[in-house]
């Protein structure tokens, strides 16, 4: 059975347009048109070099992968979707809804209305390995291609208007940094537009892939999987961390954040009798006194 590329993905069909001499101005063009006929066949695309038209029928999908399912919350604020992958793997995409006129802003009503944020996967499974996740128990299965990352994106659009993206799901995303790197370039590019200002990619700590994000990807945001202030606690919680030493991590973030000028998202889940003692409080203060954070902290029993 032959393997069909995802038109989706950039740098495959780039090169293939180069290869057959057909100019890529024509990406955002095929792009564009499937997301607003999302059930076409590529050969429907109008105003296409003829020679494009078998390269694409021949090489490439709309579509590698489909929505197995669709499960919504009872509140109504976040939606799950089960995507079928071309390999028969699957992987997790999540809406989440929220309305910025709730609640008041400097003592005023807030701006703003309805928004949905769409929470990414990047990989099937991971071998990172963390107590805490889920698919840490799946260990590693395989990297997504650049347009299974994107297409997860398209298929949320078809639900609802997506604001904002975080690389929060299924899998360590700077360790598909290739992919990652090109599918945020898809969607801050045209026809998506996405700013990186609204885009979030969280990690356990890939120490040489933030040495190089900042360049890669400037503007985007990053959050850090940090979950512990000493590197023995972090280690029992991640047990990643030990390849990623926290003093050469807090290094590189340091670094990141005097390039970026950005302040750097501080992610640390409770868990009880491990890392949620007064000491380790005072511990983590100490040592983000020197960063601009900001800070989600979880609970967990």
């Amino acid at each position: 059975m032959a393997t069909y590329r995802s038109v989706f993905d950039a740098a495959e069909l780039r090169a293939q347009l180069n290869d057959a001499g057909i100019n890529t101005k024509f990406m955002a063009s095929i792009w564009k048109y499937v997301l607003q006929n999302p059930g076409c066949e590529l050969g429907e695309i109008p105003d296409l070099p003829s020679s494009a038209y078998r390269l694409l029928r021949t090489k490439f999908k709309p579509f590698t992968s489909t929505v197995h399912s669709v499960f919504h919350s009872t509140d109504g604020v976040t939606t799950k979707l089960l995507i079928k992958l071309q390999n028969g793997a699957f992987v997790e995409a999540v809406i989440m809804t929220y309305d910025t006129r709730l609640g008041k802003y400097g003592g005023k009503p807030r701006l703003g209305g309805p928004r949905s944020t769409l929470c990414i996967s990047s990989q099937v499974g991971c071998k990172m390995g963390c107590k805490f996740c889920a698919t840490g128990t799946m260990g590693f299965k395989n990297n997504l291609t650049s347009g299974e990352i994107v297409e997860q994106l398209v298929h949320a659009s078809l639900l609802t208007n997506i604001r904002n993206i975080v690389f929060m799901g299924m899998g360590e995303p700077l360790n598909n940094y290739t992919a990652l790197v090109e599918a945020v370039r898809v969607m801050t590019g045209s026809p998506f537009q996405l700013s990186p200002k609204r885009i979030t990619v969280s990690t356990v700590g890939i120490i040489h892939a933030i040495n190089k994000l900042h360049s890669d990807l400037p503007g985007l945001n990053l959050a850090v999987s940090l979950h512990a202030p000493v590197q023995e606690i972090r280690c029992q919680i991640m047990p990643s961390a030990r390849a990623f030493p926290l003093e050469k991590l807090m290094t590189a973030l340091q670094t990141y954040q005097k390039n970026s000028q950005q302040k750097i998202f501080i992610e640390y889940i409770m868990l009880d009798g491990m890392n949620d003692e007064e000491q380790q409080a005072h511990q983590l203060g100490k040592l983000l006194e020197t960063f601009q954070v900001l800070k989600s902290i979880q609970n967990q029993q």
